[in-house]
């Protein structure tokens, strides 16, 4: 099924009372995507992450990869502002600032990998690499619950210079395969960060990066006018998402946080790395 044509008729059906037939079947996927919206917004108002994980999936079921990235990645931008207040005194400003120059370094290359690069081979290593980290950070966190083992884990102390890779490394992600989050939640974990903090730089983070990548893809890639009116469609159903998941998310205790957000990526790189799977069988 075609989303821009189902988006189309379904439209019309309802300017004009029409009922069945192809009205039927965008009807029903109207359904499928708006729940999909509102339940993936409720986690990314929580986490601070997994919007993607959740709605890429479904997204692509009913479009080519280029639309449904591009969708999540508008929904994804003005869900990240909207999701961000009240959250404002946690951000890590300096931590942010170096986040967001370093994606800006990587979005460029990010840019020409989507345009030119393999997509099997490139969704196949970041779900690999994505599912490792995850099953690393799981496995040592259960660890330095032990006897003998310290009772929070950390791999490394955060510097200004990893602070730039891990944003250089999530544009590249963000232009490529639509989920900037994993290279930089993966960085925060691994570093032992608070989870308030990391939850709120992580959106302020989204709100930058995504807003970025989406004037990138405008000018450079170009965005269909139904991929834009399918977003118009949608967002509404992020805003409530978004409104249901940040008091829930205020509410999280630290390991809950981490352990959700480990969960999240494992199911983005056991995902992406299925997807990549898929394309390639059926090339």
């Amino acid at each position: 099924m075609n989303m821009n044509l189902s988006f189309g008729s379904w439209l019309i059906g309802m300017s004009l009372g029409a009922g069945g037939g192809i009205l039927g079947m965008a009807s029903g996927m109207f359904i499928v995507l708006a729940t999909t919206t509102f339940v993936a917004a409720l986690l990314y108002a929580v986490t601070g992450f997994g919007f993607a994980v959740l709605a890429a999936p479904i997204f692509l079921l009913f479009t080519d990869p280029a639309p449904a990235i591009q969708l999540v990645i508008i929904i994804s931008t003005v869900l990240s502002i909207v999701v961000l207040r009240g959250l404002l005194p946690a951000i890590a400003p300096w931590l942010l600032l170096r986040l967001a120059l370093g994606s800006l370094v990587g979005l460029p290359l990010g840019l020409v990998a989507f345009r030119y690069a393999d997509p099997f081979l490139v969704r196949a290593a970041a779900g690999a690499m994505i599912f490792g980290f995850a099953i690393l950070m799981a496995v040592s966190r259960r660890r330095s619950g032990q006897p003998g083992h310290g009772k929070h884990w950390t791999a490394f102390a955060m510097s200004p210079g990893l602070d730039l890779a891990a944003g250089a490394v999530s544009g590249i992600a963000g232009a490529l395969v639509g989920q900037p989050g994993p290279p930089v939640l993966i960085y925060l974990l691994l570093a032992g960060t608070a989870a308030r903090t990391v939850r709120a730089t992580l959106l302020a983070f989204f709100a930058l990066s995504y807003g970025v990548t989406l004037a990138s893809h405008a000018a450079t890639i170009g965005i269909a006018a139904p991929t834009w009116l399918a977003a118009g469609i949608l967002i509404p159903f992020a805003f409530l998402g978004g409104l249901a998941g940040r008091p829930i998310g205020d509410r999280l205790g630290a390991e809950a946080f981490a352990k959700l957000a480990i969960a999240l990526l494992a199911m983005a790189g056991a995902y992406t790395l299925g997807a990549a799977a898929v394309a390639y069988a059926t090339a």
